[in-house]
Parts: structure tokens; sequence; C-alpha cells
């Protein structure tokens, strides 16, 4: 009874041996790059949409008096703007599978992530909500992807 305990299952198959082909979707099988690709697409145009706003009506968000961080509104708007345009594309290119892209989405959410914190007295709420999802997108970004099968245990 104990010889049978290292031999495949009847009705497994063998690896054949061969190697399969690491395509561009190879590098999406990792479920974190798939969530950090489409959380970059939205938070990107989030941005993008925030920036529109700040420039458009900039008489819209309320700032908080006394933080130590003070800027012109419409200055953050376009801002947001170039960053979320940047951050849109960098998710964009994370469908290529590309380590590039990896790289450079790493960066842009850093970017973004610094830009969020700056940008608390305007809109806390949505900062901190947006600093949390790039703080997962980033650890998405870092986690490496794994290839072949999960082992089976009998």
């Amino acid at each position: 009874m104990a010889d049978n305990v290292n031999q495949p299952e009847a009705g497994r198959t063998r690896d054949t041996g061969r190697t399969r082909a690491a395509g561009p979707s190879h590098e999406l099988q990792s479920g974190w790059i798939f969530f950090a690709a489409i959380m970059m697409i939205i938070g990107g145009a989030m941005a993008i949409l925030e920036g529109i706003a700040a420039i458009a009506k900039d008489d819209l968000f309320v700032r908080t008096s006394n933080y130590v961080f003070t800027f012109n509104l419409t200055s953050w708007g376009w801002i947001h703007l170039i960053v979320g345009i940047v951050v849109l594309l960098a998710g964009c290119a994370l469908f290529s599978g590309a380590i590039w892209a990896r790289a450079v989405g790493i960066f842009v959410v850093g970017v973004s992530l610094i830009a969020h914190f700056l940008w608390l007295p305007y809109y806390p709420f949505w900062s901190v909500i947006l600093i949390a999802i790039d703080t997962f997108v980033i650890y998405a970004l870092c986690t490496p992807a794994h290839s072949g099968r999960a082992a089976t245990r009998v």
C-alpha cells in the first residue's frame, strides 16, 4: 500500500516535457497584475476627471485651513490631469506583459500616491481611498508573477 504513494493517480496525465510559449498573456496569469492594470486605468480616469474639475471650477473644492502644503488649486488640477493620463497609459501598457510596464507602473503610481497625499486638504475622503488603492497597486506590481501550474497534493 505504501508503494503507490509517489505514483500518479489513475486518470492524471503526465507532463509531456513541452514548454509553453511565454506570450503577453503569460504575465497576466497573475491576478495581481490584472488587478493592478484595471485599478490603474480606473484610478487614472478618476484623476483625469478630478483634474478637469479642479481646472474648470476651482471654487468647487473647499480647502482645509492651516495645512502645511498649500498650492494653487488650478495648478493641482493640471498636475492631476497629467498624472492621471500617465497612470491610465501605464495601466494599459501592463496588458502587454512587459517588465518595463511594471517598473513604470510602480513609479507612476508612487507619484500618484504622493499627489493624493498632498491633495488631502481639498478632498480628504477621496484622497484616503486613492492612497489605499495606490498602495495595493504598488504591492500588486511588486509581487512576482507565478509561472506554471500550482502543485497539487494527494
